[in-house]
């Protein structure tokens, strides 16, 4: 077991991003959707890198960036994700040690490369995202250690990692494990096209006991309601039997428990440079308030905090100490 307990422990797509501003013709010129994710093969990820403009590159991945922020908050992190043992997994594993962020996954020996993250940053700070997935699709329920999943608080799943068949059943080990340990167990929805893929199987973790909390934006919720209302998709939550936190953008976040709805605005923010990891940042101060036993709306507040700090610069993790910026706004201690 680990030395210390883990407070929230994350599990997805171990990613190194590689960040480029560049202009709506350039999206264009290359044929991408602005503001969506799309997986690429490692030919096309090898010409985008060298259309691109000068680039950023650092350590990404939704469920990675989630620990990076609970870290940046003092509170205890570990992430379970799979990378090659190559440079760029190797750095990538060097990030998170580096930020305290609990990691034992051995890098694999042979298979694709590290994924990469190509992601388009337009001046309005939308971003657009290319991803080659590599070896992160290659998660195995041996990459699941028992004991680091038994120590752990909160367990939090990344939606991304659910399309690959063995993954899926490392993440199935890990909610067995995390509810025989009497902890809890958290999803994120990712992105509404992997809704599309995955409804009734999102649904039925949520209704067979599986899920405890719920991350998603209203997108994703109404992609997995099959509604284009809102308001719908929100009283269709309020029945299940999780905690539900939803967040809008600018209209802040909403927090669903127990047939009660809670708003809690948006932190404000002077320039939103790049909006890589919003949610994923949200969902640490969020899961780091639950720890530290936050009235939720402090938690969503908390939450609120880490996704401003992170969408005033390039990139997808904290530049500032997330827990200073906190005891700043007296939400934590």
């Amino acid at each position: 077991m680990p030395q210390q307990p883990i407070d929230v422990l994350t599990l997805g797509n171990a990613i190194v991003d590689v960040l480029a501003q560049t202009d709506e013709a350039f999206l264009v010129a290359q044929n991408v959707h602005k503001g969506a994710m799309q997986l690429i093969d490692e030919a096309r990820a090898e010409h985008l890198f060298g259309a691109m403009g000068p680039a950023t590159i650092v350590s990404g991945g939704s469920g990675a960036n989630t620990a990076a922020g609970v870290a940046s908050l003092g509170v205890k992190a570990g992430f379970i994700g799979k990378v090659k043992d190559d440079e760029t997994g190797r750095l990538f594993a060097h990030d998170l040690n580096a930020i305290d962020v609990h990691y034992d996954v051995a890098l694999a020996k042979d298979g694709p490369a590290t994924a990469r993250s190509f992601i388009l940053v337009t001046p309005d700070g939308e971003r657009t995202m290319n991803t080659y997935l590599g070896a992160c699709q290659n998660l195995t329920p041996d990459d699941v250690n028992p004991e680091t999943v038994q120590a752990a608080s909160i367990v939090y799943l990344e939606g991304y990692l659910w399309d690959p068949p063995q993954a899926k059943e490392a993440f199935r080990k890990a909610v067995k494990i995390a509810h025989g340990a009497g902890n809890r167990v958290a999803l994120t929805l990712s992105d509404a096209f992997c809704v599309d893929r995955y409804r009734d199987e999102f649904l039925g973790l949520m209704r067979d006991g599986s899920l405890d909390i719920l991350f998603a934006n209203i997108h994703e919720l109404q992609s997995l309601y099959g509604t284009s209302d809102a308001d719908t998709a929100l009283q269709a939550l309020r029945e299940e039997k999780v905690l539900g936190v939803i967040t809008r953008s600018a209209e802040g976040a909403l927090v669903v428990a127990r047939g009660e709805t809670r708003a809690v605005p948006a932190f404000p923010v002077e320039r939103v440079v790049d909006t890589t990891g919003a949610g994923d940042l949200f969902a640490s101060g969020f899961l780091a308030g639950l720890t530290q036993n936050l009235d939720l709306a402090d938690c969503a507040r908390l939450g609120g905090l880490a996704a401003a700090e992170v969408i005033s610069h390039l990139g997808a993790r904290p530049q500032a100490n997330l827990r200073d910026l906190a005891r700043q706004q007296g939400l934590l201690t």
